[in-house]
């Protein structure tokens, strides 16, 4: 199961794996896939650099990637102590109204800060600082990056991919420069359009004429081949990984992987709770109150997400899986047991070989 992406980053497995955390992104890279940072939870820079040392030191030589948010829309800037006075007193109230009576109680100590990942000055940072290592793609979750960060990725031989929900932002994606689309469908987990990837991957692939990867309800060697067969040079994946052994050891056992393994493909809702953008998450008790007539509108980027990360400490705190906020795919119907990266990567390679073979023989 070899395509073009494998000789473009010296991979064996057309298989690119997204996630928040470095110990899952360097099994992926060990397991013969591209493993890719995501990045939006570094407030610090030095933090990212340290967590990119260790990446260095722990992919056994093999290629990885990070991902950064920029949003088209430049965000209001700020420290978050500055931006929190932009986040109106009925919203702050309505939170704390909420956790209260969703049982989720304070944090003992210091709150955490909020994250300030999703500010073009605090993603540029995060460029910065993968520019100093062997990083051999950057990502944007949020479209194209700016031209400036596109030309600097490619002073330094580093490509860059965008994720795109419709044909025409993947023509504008590459118009600016990117190296690959990333054809996220509707089905995905976190920031998605309105399309679905069966209908959206080919749209793309006909649109561009880069290299396409599909992403978006991708968690079995099936789905691989069909992506490949519209027309995909490979696939993107982001929650599939959520449950295996190595995000265990990042999070340790949660209330979250506890969520997830119990949730059906009906059990996610697309909403702006999380960032104040369009993102799928796992539904529960949390989203169910900000859907009731009494809750506030969403905020805007970065204020919403600075509105609710104390919240999210809390409930992470709390170990409830009946309020828990993350976001994921409808393909967490499909993740019924913790598993190690290499045991998932083994699995999707033989699956999809088999369904290529059984195809082969139509």
């Amino acid at each position: 199961m070899r395509t073009s992406l494998c000789d473009t980053f010296g991979i064996e497995h057309p298989i690119v794996g997204f996630t928040p955390s470095e110990h899952v992104a360097a099994a992926i890279s060990r397991a013969g896939g591209l493993g890719v940072l995501g990045c939006v939870r570094f407030n610090d820079a030095a933090e990212l650099a340290k967590v990119l040392d260790w990446m260095d030191g722990n992919t056994d030589g093999r290629p990885y990637g990070v991902d950064v948010v920029m949003p088209a829309n430049v965000p209001t800037e700020g420290q978050a102590v500055d931006l929190d006075k932009l986040i109106p007193q009925g919203h702050k109230d309505f939170v704390e109204r909420t956790l209260l009576r969703l049982g989720v109680p304070p944090l003992a100590g210091e709150a955490r800060a909020g994250v300030l990942g999703w500010l073009h000055s605090v993603a540029r940072s995060h460029v910065d600082v993968a520019l100093d290592h062997p990083v051999k793609l950057i990502a944007n979750a949020l479209g194209s990056p700016p031209p400036d960060v596109i030309e600097r990725a490619h002073e330094h031989g580093v490509l860059v991919a965008a994720l795109a929900g419709t044909a025409e932002h993947a023509r504008r994606h590459v118009g600016q420069g990117v190296d690959i689309v990333v054809a996220q469908g509707y089905e995905a987990g976190g920031h998605t359009g309105e399309v679905a990837t069966m209908v959206l991957v080919p749209e793309i692939v006909d649109a561009v004429d880069v290299p396409v990867l599909a992403a978006g309800g991708v968690g079995s060697g099936r789905q691989v081949a069909a992506a490949l067969a519209l027309g995909a040079d490979g696939v993107w994946m982001g929650s599939y990984w959520l449950a295996t052994d190595e995000y265990t050891q990042s999070l340790g056992e949660s209330a979250m992987q506890r969520a997830l393994l119990g949730a059906t493909s009906s059990d996610t809702v697309r909403t702006r709770i999380y960032t104040g953008k369009p993102a799928r998450l796992l539904k529960t008790r949390w989203t169910d109150a900000w859907a009731e007539p009494d809750a506030p509108e969403p905020l805007p980027m970065p204020l919403q997400n600075l509105l609710v990360t104390d919240a999210h400490n809390r409930i992470q705190r709390s170990a409830d899986p009946t309020v828990v906020s993350m976001p994921v795919g409808q393909i967490v119907g499909r993740m019924t047991e913790v598993r190690s990266v290499a045991d998932v990567m083994a699995t999707l390679v033989a699956e999809t070989e088999a369904t290529l073979t059984r195809l082969g023989g139509l």
